[in-house]
């Protein structure tokens, strides 16, 4: 069955179960045909996995032809990590018929844990010799681990196409990019142009996602350009690429582990972005706002509580601070029983937009999220299970 999201031309690709928790694919690879450019970023993390260390030296000259992915076993914090992983590039990059440092690896799931190594050896073993058209539908289903449903988006640019796939709705507070998300685009720019345009999309969207405040060891987050539909302008480029990964960050909020809505924080009126990004985090990170969005409670002094606790932004005042649920004011109007069931309709929906103005100047920034839920614990509690 061929992919439904549409797949840039010249990339191929095979997915496929090596066996490692249950009968769903859990592996995925996607290469280009001919040469590509590819900009990356990745988990800032300490403990960073041994699949990110390689995937890092592979991108780091700007060249890379795809990548590939196992899923319910992260491959961080064992002694034999990096040679399994390396392996793993090495048997799948030859089956492709490229060179290993072209191959970008990633590994997600259960930390602490080695490789099946005679499974996986096995299933590689058994690849094709050549591969067909990529499906990316069946490689985002293939990289899940909790997540409840894959996630693509895609969009055109001239003649060309891009098309992202993401993973992650839990341990996400990114500190470069996301969990795990992969670009694919036959738009041709150069490496420099490809690599500044990535990585401000990547600022404003998946460096702006929040579910728990905890940083994956293993995040990972690439695009790859091989450049067969020839060259697009690229402000275009950019719009596009940024919608398609909103688009994706938005899909992982609403389906962060046990949530039941998306948060939006949309903060104005700051001293500069910089700023409203600080105030924003704040405010979708904490647990007390969380939980009252779970429960449609409209209570702004859990808004007034996280950006007050910010106390290091010394030109923050209250009397020149504005808050909304919605389009509702319930901060400095008085919040009456009116207002606040008006309020408290809107948090209902399935997405809750909190508006805060800091009343400074014209910086603003806006974050995703997502409430929490018993779900969340419950997932977590027996997560390694």
């Amino acid at each position: 069955m061929s992919s439904q999201t549409p797949v840039p031309a010249g990339f191929r690709g095979v997915a496929g179960n090596i066996g490692i928790k249950d009968p769903h694919d859990d592996f995925f690879a996607v290469v280009s045909e001919v040469p590509a450019h590819v900009s990356a970023v990745f988990t800032k993390s300490r403990f960073a996995g041994s699949s990110v260390v390689i995937s890092r030296r592979a991108a780091a000259d700007g060249r890379a032809r795809g990548v590939t992915v196992i899923s319910r076993n992260a491959n961080v914090a064992t002694m034999t990590g990096e040679a399994n992983a390396l392996e793993v590039q090495e048997r799948v990059a030859r089956a492709a018929g490229i060179d290993p440092g072209e191959l970008l690896i990633a590994s997600t799931g259960v930390i602490g844990r080695p490789y099946p190594m005679d499974k996986v050896r096995a299933f590689l073993d058994a690849l094709p010799a050549e591969f067909p058209p990529a499906d990316l539908d069946r490689a985002a289903a293939a990289q899940m681990t909790t997540d409840t449903r894959p996630k693509t988006a895609s969009a055109t640019v001239g003649e060309a196409t891009v098309t992202g796939i993401a993973k992650g709705v839990g341990m996400i507070e990114p500190n470069m990019a996301t969990m795990l998300a992969w670009f694919f685009t036959d738009a041709d720019l150069e490496q420099p142009v490809l690599d500044a345009v990535f990585r401000r999309v990547v600022d404003r969207t998946f460096n702006a996602l929040s579910i728990d405040t905890d940083t994956s060891t293993s995040d990972s987050a690439a695009i790859f350009a091989n450049g067969v539909a020839g060259p697009v302008d690229t402000a275009a480029f950019e719009e596009a690429l940024h919608g398609v990964a909103l688009e994706l960050v938005r899909m992982i909020a609403s389906d962060g582990e046990g949530a039941g809505k998306l948060i939006e924080v949309r903060v104005s009126g700051a001293r500069d972005d910089a700023q409203a990004k600080r105030v924003a985090k704040a405010v979708v990170n904490s647990p007390l706002v969380k939980t009252a969005v779970h429960g449609s409670d409209p209570n702004w002094g859990r808004v007034a509580m996280a950006v007050g606790k910010l106390d290091a932004e010394t030109d923050v005042e209250p009397e020149n601070v504005r808050i909304v649920f919605g389009d509702v004011e319930t901060y400095p109007t008085e919040a009456t029983d009116e207002v606040l069931a008006h309020a408290a309709e809107h948090m209902k929906g399935e997405e809750v937009v909190i508006g805060v103005d800091l009343g400074i100047a014209d910086g603003a920034f806006t974050v995703y999220g997502c409430d929490l839920t018993d779900g969340y614990i419950r997932i977590n509690a027996d997560y390694t299970t």
